[in-house]
């Protein structure tokens, strides 16, 4: 049996190392590296979006709260469909601007000092939406393999995997990737849901073997508590840099829209998907090792639920999923360090094979930091929203500012990622709590994060200079009236 899913994991690992090599050729200067030449099809754009976003935070956060909640946990995801109902208004105009990374948009649109400040943001989020990745993957490893791969050798092994991987030939390495995981993904799901749910009786078994909560909008949680599940997805998707990045890559504008419109429906369908084999799996599997570690319920579930076959697929489309979003969120701080300082600041003239070296080192430093916060996250529900809360408060509304509004001033937008940014990541911390009402004490980050950064935007743009008409007329291409 553990050979069945030792050849399986290693055809996933062939097929993703062939994939890359394969594009390796295509890889000759800095535009090529980062945004894949601009020449993404909408089919590869589609299956490359879906990829990136469904990652650890579907398969292990989603599902953990899935197994303990029910289908209130799909909170957690429609924030996502809604933010994707809105980007296929923002898909042609980000493909318009058509530059590297999300701090070029700042810069353009605001100054240099938004570009730095939105930086450190991206790290912070993004080496951690990737860390928990490397988490879910150690997981896997250590599910299969429980006497010979302990959960962090696993995490170290798959660091190895998303580092060799992204590095070989960038964002068309990514991309391609992702059409070959994505097919596998959605086929295997289409698979295993009915036979999962035959297996546990039926839909009237799984009813009767779980709480009516379980099958409630609200379940047992608060409105509130929705809310710290729906918006930080919401908003992490609307500023979302590998999504702006993918469009970046595209090969025209028609194709970016055209990708959006697969990409949510695809969302909705393996989302609603991965909820409902995890609420499935939580009626099969209510107690002993699945319940002590919820998080780990699809891959438990792939690994004691399926015929063998079936359930060793399963077992590496979600791995293979792990693989992609973490290439995916470590790419991407990686293109900040290499286009938004070293290029913009340490050489400027630096030539294509020194910013393919040095973009392939970045990746390499950035999975050493991202190995380490792994080995410290031990609820990958908590580091999702904590990594959202830190994008959506300190990005999200300045980026969106920059797309439709004239009147966003430079001053505003630095001051707002930099109060988004502070009180998400020292919200926890035992100074600031001792300090808190109790109320404000227990609630996630987000909503004082986000009110904080929002008021720094619109009262200091109330109170200084107007933008020039060359600020916003890459994005606007108009005067700074209005």
């Amino acid at each position: 049996m553990i050979s069945l899913y030792a050849e399986v994991l290693a055809a996933v690992v062939l097929l993703l190392l062939a994939v890359s090599l394969a594009r390796l050729h295509t890889v000759k200067t800095r535009a090529d590296y980062l945004v894949a030449g601009r020449s993404l099809p909408t089919g590869v754009l589609l299956f490359t979006l879906l990829s990136s976003w469904i990652g650890a935070g579907s398969l292990f956060a989603g599902a953990e709260n899935a197994y303990l909640n029910g289908f209130s946990a799909l909170w957690l995801s429609a924030g996502g469909w809604v933010g994707l109902g809105l980007i296929y208004f923002l898909a042609p105009r980000a493909r318009r601007f058509a530059q590297f990374t999300i701090p070029d948009l700042l810069e353009a649109r605001y100054n240099q000092t938004a570009r730095l400040l939105g930086v450190v943001a991206i790290l912070f989020a993004y080496t951690a939406i990737a860390s928990y990745q490397l988490r879910g993957g150690g997981d896997i490893l250590h599910l299969i393999f429980p006497d010979t791969v302990s959960s962090t050798q696993g995490m170290v092994l798959v660091a190895v995997f998303v580092v060799v991987f992204t590095a070989l030939a960038g964002m068309s390495s990514v991309a391609y990737m992702d059409v070959a995981i994505g097919l596998l993904v959605t086929g295997i799901c289409i698979v295993a849901t009915p036979m999962l749910l035959h297996h546990a009786g039926g839909w009237a078994g799984v009813r009767a073997a779980l709480p009516a909560s379980h099958f409630q909008v609200l379940g047992t949680i608060t409105w509130v508590r929705a809310m710290e599940f729906f918006l930080p997805t919401l908003l992490l998707l609307l500023g979302n840099q590998s999504m702006y990045q993918k469009f970046f890559s595209a090969k025209s504008e028609q194709a970016a829209r055209q990708a959006v419109v697969g990409w949510v429906l695809g969302t909705i369908f393996l989302e609603t998907v991965i909820v409902a084999i995890a609420v499935i799996g939580s009626a099969l599997y209510p107690t002993g090792e699945a319940r002590q570690n919820p998080r780990e319920i699809i891959a438990y579930t792939a690994r004691h639920g399926l015929p063998a076959v079936l359930g060793a697929l399963l077992l590496g489309a979600v791995f293979a999923k792990v693989i992609s979003t973490a290439n995916n969120y470590l790419f991407s701080p990686a293109t900040n360090l290499v286009n938004d300082v070293y290029l913009r600041y340490l050489n400027p003239q630096a030539s294509n094979k020194s910013v393919l070296l040095v973009s392939r080192a970045a990746i390499v430093a950035l999975g050493v930091w991202t190995l380490v916060q792994a080995a410290y996250t031990q609820s990958i529900l908590e580091k999702s929203l904590y990594a959202y809360t830190v994008y959506s408060a300190a990005l999200t509304p300045v980026i969106l500012a920059a797309f439709f509004s004239k009147r966003a001033t430079a001053a505003g937008a630095v001051s707002a990622i930099a109060a988004g940014t502070l009180v998400t990541v020292f919200w926890d911390a035992e100074f600031v709590h001792r300090h808190l009402p109790a109320f404000l004490a227990q609630r996630e980050a987000l909503f004082p994060a986000l009110l904080a950064a929002v008021l720094c935007l619109v009262g200091v743009s109330a109170f200084t200079e107007r933008p020039s008409a060359e600020q916003l007329a890459s994005l606007h291409g108009g005067s700074g009236a209005g």
